[in-house]
């Protein structure tokens, strides 16, 4: 397993990237907000030679709308991920499909993966569907044993001292070529 983070604006732009292998950046929320911090948090990222994914913390509303504008602040390179925060109880289950469904559609050579807590997972998800990938958080004291059957990529297993994460993938060159960062764009 290799190791990674993910940060938001609660971060500092030049965080440290010792011993991981890739990071997970927030950018948008809902239709309006946008990390102030997320293009410099991403020049760290890409400096230090990391594998790259982008989120969106969804909130109720338009699926279709969140998602362009999720997607219209990102200028993608061959590799990156994209990535729904699905944890605001307002949105459903069919909107967290469309979504993912959405946003595969119109980025087909990005991964496009979930990110749920394991409550949301087992008593909210009623499809299963994760996209490309679950990314699941669940804070037991067991990295990289998140507590369900489901096959899942990351696991978020501490907020202490920073998110962090362990993804399950043999070496940071196996994650890039799953994730497509062998291709050119």
């Amino acid at each position: 397993m290799i190791k990674g983070i993910d940060v938001s604006s609660y971060q500092p732009e030049d965080y440290s990237t010792r011993g991981i292998d890739f990071v997970f950046i927030k950018v948008t929320e809902g239709k309006s907000y946008t990390n102030p911090k997320w293009v410099k948090q991403r020049k760290t990222a890409r400096d230090a030679g990391l594998v790259t994914g982008f989120y969106h913390f969804v909130r109720s509303g338009s699926m279709k709308t969140q998602a362009d504008y999720f997607l219209s602040k990102i200028n993608l390179v061959a590799g990156d991920m994209l990535v729904l925060d699905w944890e605001d109880p307002d949105v459903g289950n069919g909107e967290k499909d469309d979504w993912i469904k959405y946003v595969q559609d119109k980025r087909p050579d990005h991964k496009v993966l979930l990110y749920c807590n394991r409550d949301f997972w087992l008593n909210r998800d009623k499809t299963s569907f994760a996209g490309d990938g679950l990314w699941i958080a669940h804070y037991n004291g067991k990295p990289g044993e998140p507590g369900i059957k489901h096959r899942w990529r990351f696991h978020q297993y501490t907020s202490e001292p920073i998110d962090t994460n362990l993804g399950d993938f043999d070496s940071k060159a196996a994650l890039r070529s799953w994730a497509g960062g062998d291709k050119k764009e």
